[in-house]
């Protein structure tokens, strides 16, 4: 099977993914933000990416403009009879290797940490759920010395999320929309405010996305 998604982002182009499943393997070539030029037989693109993945155990990232590849791969573990999530990533020309993990404690608690091996950065990650509908997320950037705080809310197939930085002092509001569109396709306004020069008015952005199956 062979399944499409076309995502548009206002003037940040549009991004273009195909997957094809291969056994237990998946092949991807994403294509992002394409860009029409003048004519219509012009188009940029900054990024161009293939993948091979094995859900559950690995993927592999080649970016083609940079010619640099990507691994990571994914684990599972159970520890005290919780489920434990490891994610270790390296990318080669960066030469910067990633270690992400989850505990989930229960269906609606899960704490994570993510960091960068040979630095600083380190952010740690608590998730709350309420009734299934209200997630609840703060965070704290180690490196930064600073919080951050997500809260989203789901009605039906719609989300609104809303989060804060506390350095850059970042106000965020994302409404996802689903009902609107047929549940091939979904919608995204995203609403951004910098505290730091007052709340003044927003700068807004939108994405739409269609997903096709062949």
């Amino acid at each position: 099977m062979i399944r499409s998604a076309v995502a548009f982002r206002g003037n940040k182009g549009v991004t273009g993914t195909v997957t094809a499943n291969a056994g237990d393997l998946k092949l991807r070539a994403v294509v992002d933000n394409a860009v029409f030029g003048g004519s219509s037989s012009t188009v940029d693109v900054d990024d161009f990416y293939l993948s091979l993945e094995k859900p559950g155990s690995f993927i592999v990232d080649y970016d083609v403009p940079n010619q640099d590849v990507r691994f990571q791969f994914i684990n599972t573990v159970n520890v005290l009879e919780k489920q434990v999530n490891w994610t270790y990533a390296h990318s080669r020309n960066e030469n910067r290797t990633v270690l992400d993990g989850t505990l989930v404690i229960d269906p609606v608690n899960k704490f994570s940490a993510r960091y960068e091996l040979g630095s600083k950065n380190c952010k740690l990650k608590y998730s709350y759920v309420h009734r299934g509908v209200t997630a609840f997320e703060p965070g704290y950037d180690l490196g930064k010395n600073s919080w951050d705080l997500a809260v989203s809310h789901r009605i039906d197939s719609d989300v609104i999320r809303v989060s804060y930085e506390t350095v850059s002092k970042y106000l965020g509001v994302e409404w996802s929309w689903k009902s609107l569109l047929t549940k091939e396709g979904g919608l995204k306004v995203l609403a951004s405010f910098n505290l730091a020069e007052g709340l003044g008015m927003p700068k807004l952005s939108a994405e739409s996305s269609w997903n096709f199956e062949m």
